[in-house]
């Protein structure tokens, strides 16, 4: 037989070979596999890249952590400051740093501290005390605040003294004055608040430390002629809670306190203040059997002749309280 393919005898068109059929996907990649200078030529993917690790954000300082826990409060005043944020509102830092302190910065206890004398303030109102005319017969002549400046500068806390005087030796009837808790407590609120408001923390510029805090009060409490204090329930009453409410809610404001004109019996009141006062603040109270002798205690001051500046029977050369001092307001 011939090897002529019958259909291209037919036509006369000689037959052509037929290619080889196509390698299958499969061998094609082990060929390319197989072969290193293919494997060289693969297009490679490239590798993902690694999720980036979030930083951290950085630690708020002591005040801020006070600032953010001072928000979740409904009544944002304290000392007649309105709290803003501290790195811009000097009088804010001043209010917060002043909780650092009497809690030797844990901040913990002062926040704990803090919202307690939000939550405090919300309820008493102190601000509106001083509105508030209290009965002359039962409070007045018992509580002055008196302001001694160096020169005609009153807006430097450094050449600044603001007393608070509280002259018990004048209270006519123990029952009047002290038998009603709530009344006396809103009253001697209110006398501290007048005391504030001389220091004029809302317009303070100057920020404080630890170490350094000139926005404070010294107290004077004048004890004469009060040797029939000594049975009395109410006094008792009167002087433990004053000395909570003023433990808790005014921290770090007091720069020295000085009992004059002290009766020996008198040890009651001290008995109460270990209770609830820091031992720091404790070394700051003196004891004088002598009223006096308190103009003595300020030769180091830097408002010039401040003890001559008292009035002549705690020593100076001043006018009395009534002229000199202020009283909250008083009414029938």
């Amino acid at each position: 037989m011939s090897d002529v393919d019958p259909k291209a005898a037919e036509t006369g068109v000689p037959a052509v070979a037929a290619p080889p059929a196509a390698a299958p996907a499969a061998e094609v990649a082990q060929a390319v596999v197989a072969d290193p200078e293919a494997k060289e030529q693969a297009p490679v993917a490239a590798p993902e890249a690694e999720p980036k690790e979030e930083q951290p954000a950085p630690a708020l300082s002591p005040i801020a952590q006070l600032w953010d826990a001072s928000k979740a409060s409904s009544h944002p005043e304290v000392w007649g400051v309105t709290l803003a944020d501290p790195d811009t509102h000097i009088p804010s830092q001043i209010v917060l740093q002043k909780y650092l302190n009497a809690n030797d910065g844990d901040v913990a206890k002062a926040k704990d501290q803090l919202i307690k004398t939000m939550e405090w303030r919300a309820k008493m109102k102190p601000l509106d005390l001083l509105k508030k005319a209290f009965n002359k017969t039962k409070f007045g002549s018992l509580g002055y605040v008196t302001t001694y400046v160096a020169g005609e500068d009153a807006t430097d806390p450094e050449l600044k003294e603001v007393f608070n005087w509280n002259i018990y030796g004048a209270v006519a009837s123990i029952d009047e004055t002290f038998g009603n808790l709530e009344q006396f407590i809103e009253w001697r609120v209110a006398i501290m608040e007048l005391a504030l408001s001389e220091l004029s923390l809302s317009t303070a510029t100057k920020p404080i430390t630890a170490e350094h805090d000139p926005y404070k009060i010294t107290q004077v409490h004048d004890y004469k002629s009060i040797s029939f204090l000594r049975q009395s329930p109410h006094v008792k009453a009167a002087s433990s809670e004053t000395i909570k409410i003023f433990a808790q809610n005014y921290p770090e404001l007091l720069k020295e306190k000085f009992f004059v004109n002290v009766p020996s019996f008198m040890g009651f009141v001290y008995a109460f203040m270990k209770l609830f006062v820091a031992p720091k603040t404790i070394k700051k109270f003196h004891p004088m059997s002598n009223g006096a002798n308190l103009a003595r205690e300020f030769t180091a001051s830097k408002v010039k002749d401040l003890g001559d500046r008292l009035p002549a029977e705690y020593g100076g050369k001043g006018p009395d309280l009534k002229a000199q001092g202020k009283e909250t307001l008083l009414g029938e």
